[in-house]
């Protein structure tokens, strides 16, 4: 693949990413998006459909992390970097989603700061932002 065409798939992976982001309200269901953006250390918890809310999460978990996958192999073209963060985000999926149900069985107001970053990590694809330099730095000692 050469540059140019490796920069326009990168450039449709990322816009892929954004539409996610964009389209959130309505893909997904998720009463915390308007709950965390408001002023939500003075008020409850908003009611929610626990299972509901854990496939949503778990689908716009999986769709982030497939765009962010086919991100990792056009930047690196390894299978080797693909199955170790597949495993990453396995793990990463099940320990998150461990937090984030506690949170939402058991919410308190202490814990929403908490909460939140938990959520944001589930949610956002932020693990690809700690892999990509992480794969990189690793590529350049090699």
């Amino acid at each position: 693949m050469n540059k140019a065409v490796k920069y326009i798939v990168l450039f449709l992976l990322f816009g892929l990413l954004i539409l996610v982001r964009y389209f959130e309200d309505a893909l997904f269901y998720d009463p915390y998006l308007i709950f965390f953006k408001n002023d939500y250390l003075y008020i409850d918890s908003p009611r929610r459909e626990v299972a509901k809310l854990v496939v949503f999460t778990t689908f716009r978990y999986v769709l982030n992390a497939i765009i962010s996958l086919s991100i990792l192999y056009v930047f690196f073209k390894s299978k080797s970097i693909i199955k170790f963060s597949v495993i990453i985000y396995f793990g990463s999926y099940v320990l998150l989603m461990l937090a984030y149900m506690y949170f939402v069985v058991n919410p308190r107001q202490e814990d929403y700061y908490m909460f939140f970053n938990v959520r944001r990590f589930l949610i956002q694809p932020i693990i690809l932002l700690l892999l990509i330099p992480a794969f990189y730095y690793h590529k350049l000692r090699k």
